[in-house]
């Protein structure tokens, strides 16, 4: 038995390979953003989800929530894409089902994308959700947070803002293949490059100059969350693909929060690619891992 499920989820991620690789990421923004549309949102949100949309500051939000799911608590995430690309379309199935795992309502943020609104639009658009969102008489630590790759990173600046300014933070972090170093100095940008479908070196200098365009230092931890210092962070579970090139962004994230003694969670999932719970419809190791995800997000949710 124990062979089969490793041939399902062969033939699984296998599947989603070839399904990203018959249509390759176009060239223009305009069309990336298109492009990562459908490729997110191929398998549609399940019938039984409820949605709508809100106005949350000033920013496009949507409301998720799957039956028998807490809307007292709530799951705060921010989409992937590097700063140029996603939208709530686009993550719309993961973070309807990240919702159902953790057993809470969903808030999904569309926030403002690069170049034409580059660092800080995005923190900015983030902090204002987060305030919509206390405003809603919702307790900071009945909000997790969380996000995938770009939208990760965000998280992570948000929380470090939050702590800046001395307001109260989530009470918990989700972290999906995050893009932690715009410096891109990480490892595994060419040790893994042969293996990654998806995100490769030269694509990411092309994000980095559109989101934090020069004189801008990358090495600050608003832009890089990497090097922020990490003390009196919430709660973090990471969760990367072995077969990712930013799996160094992940694994240093990881071994920067334990040093500052957050309680942090680290899984590197083997052979899983870039984001790969977005196809969590047909991907068993997509589906659990938002299992694993909402299993964290309700230990510390209260």
């Amino acid at each position: 038995m124990g062979n089969g499920s490793r041939t399902v989820a062969k033939d699984g991620i296998d599947a989603i390979r070839a399904m990203l690789a018959a249509k390759p990421r176009p060239v223009g923004w305009a069309e990336r953003r298109v492009r990562l549309d459908e490729v997110g949102a191929v398998w549609p949100v399940a019938d039984d989800i409820s949605g709508e949309p809100v106005d949350c500051g000033g920013v496009p939000g949507e409301w998720s929530l799957a039956p028998g799911a807490e809307p007292s608590r709530v799951l705060m995430f921010f989409h992937g894409g590097g700063y140029c690309a996603g939208s709530i379309v686009s993550h719309r199935r993961l973070a309807t089902e990240a919702g159902r795992a953790a057993r809470m309502r969903t808030l999904a943020i569309g926030y403002h994308l690069a170049p034409e609104h580059p660092y800080p639009a995005a923190h900015e658009d983030a902090l204002a959700a987060w305030r919509f969102l206390r405003g809603q008489g919702i307790a900071a630590g009945a909000i997790a947070l969380g996000g995938d790759s770009a939208g990760a990173n965000l998280a992570l600046a948000l929380v470090s803002r939050l702590r800046a300014a001395g307001e109260e933070g989530p009470a918990c972090l989700w972290l999906a293949s995050p893009w932690t170093d715009l410096t891109l100095s990480g490892s595994t940008l060419t040790t893994k490059d042969a293996d990654d479908p998806l995100i490769h070196k030269p694509y990411l200098e092309e994000l980095a100059d559109a989101y934090a365009p020069a004189p801008l230092d990358r090495t600050d931890p608003l832009i890089s969350p990497l090097f922020a210092d990490f003390s009196g962070f919430p709660p973090t579970l990471i969760q990367v693909g072995s077969a990712e090139t930013l799996l160094a962004d992940a694994t240093r994230l990881a071994a920067a929060m334990g040093a500052a003694e957050v309680a942090v969670t680290l899984e590197i999932w083997p052979r899983m690619i870039h984001a790969w719970p977005l196809w969590n419809a047909r991907l068993e190791e997509g589906r659990k891992a938002l299992e694993r995800a909402g299993e964290f997000v309700r230990d510390w949710v209260r």
